[in-house]
Parts: C-alpha cells; sequence; structure tokens
C-alpha cells in the first residue's frame, strides 16, 4: 500500500506539472487565455479527465509499468506568437518529466539507496523514475496527438496536415497495440529505459520491485 500511494500521488503531481509546463510557457508566448482557465496552478481538478488521468494511466502502470500521458490543457495556438512558441510550448511539458526524473534519480542515489535500500519508498521513487523517463520517451514520439508530434506540426505542409487530420484521435490507440504486439519496438522502448536508468546510475531492479508491489496492492 505504502508502494502505490507514493507512485500514485507521485504520478499525478506529474501529470500536474507536465500541463502546468505547457501553460506556462504557453503565457508567455501570448496565449493569455491559461490563465483564465486555471492552468496557471497544480489543481489537478483543472488538468485531469478521470478516465485519461487516473483509470487509464493507472491500469497500463499496473499491465506493464508504462508511464501514459494522461493530462491536457487547451492551448490557443494562433495567439502564441511564432512556430517556435508552438515548439517551446509541446516541448515543455515533457521537459517537466525530464526535471521530475532526475530529481527521483538524485533522492535515490543521495538519500534512499544509502540509507533505506530495501524500504517501500525506494522501490516506489524507483518506479516513480522509470515512469518518468518512459512518459519522456512516449511523448516524443513524432505521432499525434503527442507532443513529439504537436512539436513539429507547425512546420508540416497544410496539405500534409490536412491529411493527417481524420486519424489524430487514433495515434495513441496505434501507439500500444504496436508497443504491445511488436517485440522489437517493445525492446525498444524498454532498452532505451534501461539505458537512461544505467546513465543515471540507478539499478532497474529497484523499478522492477517497485512496479510488482504496485501490480500486487492492484491485485494485477
Amino acid at each position: 500500500m505504502g508502494v502505490f500511494a507514493i507512485v500514485l500521488i507521485g504520478w499525478i503531481f506529474s501529470v500536474c506539472l507536465h500541463e502546468f509546463g505547457h501553460a506556462w510557457v504557453a503565457e508567455r508566448g501570448g496565449d493569455y487565455t491559461v490563465r483564465e482557465k486555471g492552468y496557471l496552478s497544480m489543481n489537478p481538478v483543472h488538468y485531469a479527465d478521470p478516465l485519461m488521468s487516473f483509470i487509464l494511466p493507472i491500469v497500463f502502470m499496473a499491465l506493464g509499468g508504462i508511464g501514459l500521458p494522461g493530462g491536457a490543457v487547451w492551448i490557443n495556438r494562433s495567439l502564441l506568437r511564432s512556430r517556435e512558441w508552438n515548439t517551446y510550448v509541446s516541448l515543455a511539458g515533457p521537459l517537466m518529466n525530464l526535471i521530475l526524473a532526475i530529481i527521483c534519480a538524485v533522492l535515490l542515489k543521495l538519500v534512499l539507496i544509502p540509507h533505506f535500500i530495501d524500504n517501500p519508498a525506494t522501490y516506489a521513487v524507483a518506479f516513480l523514475l522509470q515512469l518518468q523517463i518512459c512518459s519522456v520517451l512516449l511523448n516524443l514520439i513524432p505521432i499525434p496527438p503527442l507532443d513529439g508530434f504537436q512539436a513539429i506540426e507547425p512546420y508540416i505542409p497544410s496539405e500534409v496536415d490536412q491529411h493527417l487530420r481524420p486519424v489524430r484521435q487514433y495515434g495513441m490507440f496505434v501507439l500500444f497495440i504496436v508497443l504491445w504486439y511488436v517485440p522489437a519496438a517493445n525492446h525498444a522502448l524498454w532498452g532505451t529505459v534501461d539505458w537512461v536508468m544505467s546513465l543515471l546510475g540507478i539499478n532497474g531492479d529497484l523499478a522492477w520491485g517497485g512496479f510488482q508491489a504496485f501490480r500486487q496492492f492492484l491485485h494485477f
């Protein structure tokens, strides 16, 4: 239960911070409406959708340890001052997840691993680190509606963009079908996650322990 509680609270916080990053950069880029919509806060009510922010992310965490992007802010991109600002806004969310991943890694290396190696908090934070890394990688894939696609969308020729509009709503579904049923894609994702964790000096077995404890609490 301790692992589940820490991971759940940490994930909700990360969703809020991700969306806050989008909104904060958007305001500086010219979209004054984000303040009126309440996006410049850390209140999950302003960002969260019950299905996409909580239910599906928890299911995907339990099934495969995948950090499913799960919030939304509605940016008025017509108010942004340039294509570059559009790109900055799109990349600001994954940047927040990257910062959280670094914070988790520092906390693990300096505090939890040296002093609390066999502790639920250590396993939970290691699993949260894995989720943040996974979220960054998934968000940067250039398919709609992910941030990676929105970052390059202003530079896509309008006629190509028009052809993509009818299929945008299926992008996330197709991505997870590929990850689930195409071994090469699954291995590429988790191989990259493991590589990043090793760069940060964190043993992936700790994240695996947190993942297993999270699953057991949900009886998966």
